[in-house]
């Protein structure tokens, strides 16, 4: 039988996604860590066990991949599993990649060039996710607890996405092998949003007063270094906001209504949806 594999299918966008080509009858297994025992389309995948490739992979032709989070350089565990996908007859494989490329991590951007030279390969390179806002994540969990958003990027704008449109793209992608496809594709939201935006927004839907307090890149690096994140991870993810504070970020693209045929969620609809996220 022919299928869908997706990666991280208990995350954000995962989840999402799974929910999406279930509802088109489509076969989809959801591979994570630690698959629920009682779902017979849950499978346990981890990128540091390659044992654990060959049986998510079994019995699917297509493939959602998530490459391991936290990491400046991914290629090392994703090049086994790529070679393993080909093996199996994947003939489609959607990567979720950053349009954001984090500084001194040469591997991403490779892992995604080698995706894209594949046959059928395809890069989603995504912007800041919305999801972001949300806890457990700490810019949101600092704005539940303080009421503020602490960030080094001033007023730099970026074309921030909810991951439920990342995941209706995807969708489009893998629902349906004969749905042409570019093999790089970026997917952002309707417009550049800097963060005393976002904190304007989250104010005037909720009535949850929201500030900004400007920090240093090196301020920044730190508070994620304290949230648990990797010390490599967490000084190249602070310095991102060098490039959204010049501005080096503020990029749109219709890649969502091109995949989907609607447009992408506003911030302020997304704020809607989840308005008891920044209540007291």
């Amino acid at each position: 039988m022919s299928g869908v594999l997706v990666t991280g299918g208990t995350g954000k966008t995962g989840s999402a996604l799974v929910r999406l080509l279930r509802g088109a009858g489509v076969r989809t297994r959801a591979a994570s860590r630690n698959p629920a025992v009682a779902n017979p389309d849950a499978v346990r995948f981890d990128w540091n066990d390659p044992t654990t490739f060959g049986p998510a992979l079994d019995g699917t032709d297509r493939v959602f991949l998530l490459p391991p989070v936290e990491s400046v350089d991914p290629l090392p565990l994703v090049e086994p599993f790529l070679h393993q996908a080909q093996r199996a007859g994947v003939q489609r494989l959607v990567m979720l990649g950053s349009a954001i490329v984090l500084p001194n991590a040469p591997g991403a951007a490779e892992l995604a060039t080698r995706v894209r030279a594949r046959p059928g390969g395809v890069v989603l390179r995504a912007s800041g996710f919305m999801q972001n806002f949300l806890r457990p994540h700490p810019l949101a969990e600092h704005i539940h607890r303080h009421g503020e958003i602490r960030t080094a990027a001033g007023d730099g704008r970026l074309g921030w996405v909810d991951a439920r449109d990342i995941a209706a793209g995807a969708a489009a992608l893998l629902a349906d092998l004969k749905v042409d496809a570019r093999n790089d594709y970026l997917i952002t939201g309707p417009h550049g949003m800097s963060y005393p935006q976002a904190a304007q927004i989250i104010t005037a839907r909720t009535g949850r007063r929201v500030r900004v307090e400007p920090i240093t890149e090196e301020e920044q690096a730190a508070a994620y270094r304290a949230s648990g994140m990797p010390a490599e991870f967490a000084a190249a993810l602070a310095a991102v906001e060098r490039g959204i504070r010049e501005g080096r970020e503020d990029r749109v693209s219709t890649a969502v209504l091109e995949l989907t045929g609607r447009p992408p969620r506003t911030f302020a609809e997304f704020v809607a949806d989840h308005a008891y996220e920044w209540s007291r």
